[in-house]
């Protein structure tokens, strides 16, 4: 005699995937707490461009800038890359 009970909750492999799939996309649907604003940089604080010893350009916020302590007022150029360390 066979259990007819058993025959009808049998779950194969191939029945398996799909529940195992489904679970593991769950966490790409979104369903976060997090704000969407927080990556994004206030309009209240002013940046600067400026360039560094390299050339690259860095943002720098306005008010730091105004903080800064000046070493040396209106050097020359050849002073100013021998403070660099760069050669002419």
């Amino acid at each position: 005699m066979k259990n007819k009970s058993r025959k009808g909750n049998k779950i194969s492999r191939r029945g398996m995937l799909p529940l195992l799939g489904g679970g593991l996309l769950i966490p790409f649907l979104g369903f976060s707490n997090s704000d969407i604003d927080t990556n994004v940089i206030p309009e209240e604080e002013e940046y600067t461009t400026l360039l560094k010893a390299d050339g690259t350009a860095v943002k720098i916020k306005t008010s730091t800038l105004n903080k800064s302590k000046i070493v040396k007022k209106n050097i020359s150029n050849k002073s100013f890359l021998n403070w660099l360390g760069k050669k002419l």
